[in-house]
């Protein structure tokens, strides 16, 4: 159930992160976006028991998903502009 619970967050974390982090390099479409979220959520829960703030199997919250996806976002912003270039 926590696989699930993450993937929901994620996708609201990545509709928030876009907003939070407009730009021209950053993914236009919304299933790009939502899965980009979804990536980020997994990355704030696997940094987040890294670091020993969540326990085993538990997922990060509401605000470190939107982090994670935040930070996902800004490194696909450098790739897509390396691309570009």
């Amino acid at each position: 159930m926590s696989i699930l619970w993450t993937i929901i967050i994620g996708f609201v974390a990545g509709i928030v992160a876009k907003f939070l982090m407009p730009g021209p390099n950053e993914p236009s479409g919304f299933i790009l976006t939502t899965i980009l979220g979804i990536v980020g959520a997994f990355v704030a829960s696997w940094l987040g028991q890294s670091l020993g703030l969540y326990g085993p199997g538990e997922g990060a919250g509401f605000i470190g998903a939107i982090v994670g996806a935040v930070i996902v976002l800004a490194v696909w912003g450098m790739i897509a502009k390396k691309r570009a270039a």
